[in-house]
């Protein structure tokens, strides 16, 4: 058998993965990390994106991440962010109406003049919603 780590990913409400995986592909800060069995310590800032594992069969699996951190220590990758969802449990057509919304509330604070936070909050919103979509996307 392929060696493995430890993949977990923390929320604050729940633990939303905890198993073997072959390797993970985080969305950092500066670009995608990807991360094997026997990886040296290190400690990395994450986008709001997917992160992408093999799981101990060979699987592809995507999961949405809203941003956080990750930590690998020790063959373990920690990952604490503020939401994790693995994709299948994605419901489509609730996150396609999540984008809507987010659209037409960028679309607003854009043409009301708002300030720069009311954009940016509406900016992460956006790309919140796209990333789970995108997510979803990868079991199609």
């Amino acid at each position: 058998m392929a060696a493995t780590l430890t993949l977990r990913v923390i929320t604050p409400e729940s633990v939303a993965l905890d198993e073997q995986v072959q390797s993970v592909r985080l969305p950092g800060l500066d670009g995608s990390l990807g991360i094997l069995p026997r990886h040296a310590h290190m400690i990395a800032g994450l986008e709001t994106g997917i992160l992408l594992y093999t799981d101990a069969s060979g699987r592809r699996k995507p999961l949405f991440v809203n941003g956080g951190f990750a930590e690998v220590q020790g063959g373990t990758v920690r990952v604490i962010t503020r939401a994790g969802e693995l994709a299948e449990e994605i419901d489509e057509e609730r996150a396609r109406a999540a984008e809507k919304r987010a659209r037409e509330r960028l679309d607003a604070v854009r043409r009301d003049n708002l300030s720069d936070a009311d954009v940016l909050k509406a900016e992460l919103a956006m790309r919140r919603a796209i990333m789970r979509l995108r997510a979803r996307s990868y079991l199609d």
